[in-house]
């Protein structure tokens, strides 16, 4: 990340907004991710630092869904909803008024497209499991650049017949699996949304040979940019931080981690030269309970967990670029869609 001598001068305003969710992510896992290596990380490059509570309604440990669900729509839910209130009514999520409003919409993600966060932006279901009929409601977002797993519950479906990738094809959608030269020549401004599938199901970790998401982060906003003049909206997960931290998996995670970061690095490197872009960093929810130990040194750390779940510690939130300052502080985690709706001048 180079960010020269003298600090970047931004647009009083956003156009676009990159929101980073690194799945799992509490202040221990960012700490490790920083005391694992001897160069400097991208959060040390923030000066708006706030914190968010992730609690859902009626209880005070989240999951994926119901803290997707908060930021993407501002409504405090149930574990497992997707895109619902706590009385099951549909809320908006930002991606749908981004869309409405003109503005390219992306996601991008290393779990299956229609896993609980990914879904919350754009899905409205009762449970986070229905993961076919949450690939029926992507159908119909409008979203123009998708990344991610899941191919399987487009076209194996048994709940109907429908072949869902036939359907995005007649919507104008280039779909493919991944291939990271056929991503390089992706191009937005020819206006064709594109979707691009990196597994049948769920993606590789890191340790089994898993690499798209620096690239994808590289390539999403360059596309949203070209795709549409009014702005553009993306949402980009590290996902397997949070299977690492279930799984208690110290070396996977520092690993799902250094690939986060690396991919922030390309974030931050747009939003440099783009001068419009807000880039906010955050979680869903703490996973793992997850602690440095003594004897840790830089570069080998003595890390341990005291759960193999979510944890109700509250989880850090970095904001870089225009109206950056809005969130400083500590607030609720549907603050996150209000404040992103204040930084684009939305009334």
């Amino acid at each position: 990340v180079d960010t020269g001598s003298s600090p970047v001068q931004f647009s009083a305003q956003p156009k676009n907004i990159i929101l980073m969710i690194g799945d799992g992510m509490g202040l221990s896992q960012i700490s490790a991710s920083m005391y694992n290596s001897n160069k400097k990380q991208p959060y040390e490059l923030f000066k708006s630092i706030g914190f968010q509570k992730t609690y859902a309604y009626g209880d005070l440990i989240t999951d994926s869904a119901a803290a997707s669900t908060a930021m993407a729509c501002g409504e405090k839910t149930y574990r497992n909803a997707i895109g619902l209130t706590k009385d099951t009514i549909p809320c908006t999520s930002i991606v749908a008024e981004a869309e409405e409003r003109g503005l390219a919409t992306g996601l991008v993600v290393t779990s299956s497209i229609v896993h609980a966060t990914p879904a919350g932006f754009y899905g409205h279901q009762k449970l986070r499991n229905f993961y076919e009929f949450l690939a029926a409601d992507l159908v119909d977002s409008g979203i123009d650049f998708l990344v991610g797993g899941g191919k399987q519950y487009f076209i194996r479906r048994a709940s109907d017949s429908r072949n869902l990738l036939q359907e995005f094809t007649a919507k104008g959608y280039t779909v493919f699996n991944y291939n990271a030269a056929q991503l390089k020549k992706l191009d937005g401004s020819r206006k064709q949304p594109a979707m691009i599938f990196t597994a049948a199901d769920r993606p590789e970790s890191i340790q089994e040979g898993r690499s798209y998401l620096p690239k994808a982060t590289q390539k999403a906003p360059e596309f949203l940019q070209a795709f549409s003049d009014k702005g553009f909206f993306l949402m980009i997960e590290g996902s397997q931080i949070d299977w690492a931290g279930h799984a208690n998996e110290a070396p996977n995670l520092l690993l799902e981690m250094a690939d986060f970061n690396k991919s922030m690095e390309y974030a931050i490197d747009f939003v440099n030269k783009n001068k419009e872009t807000l880039l906010i960093v955050t979680a869903d929810h703490e996973t793992g309970g997850m602690a440095i130990n003594k004897d840790s040194k830089t570069g080998n750390l003595k890390l341990a967990f005291t759960a193999n779940d979510h944890t109700g510690t509250m989880v850090p939130v970095f904001a870089y670029g225009p109206q950056s300052e809005l969130f400083r502080g500590i607030y609720e985690n549907t603050a996150i869609y209000h404040k992103m709706r204040q930084a684009l001048g939305w009334q």
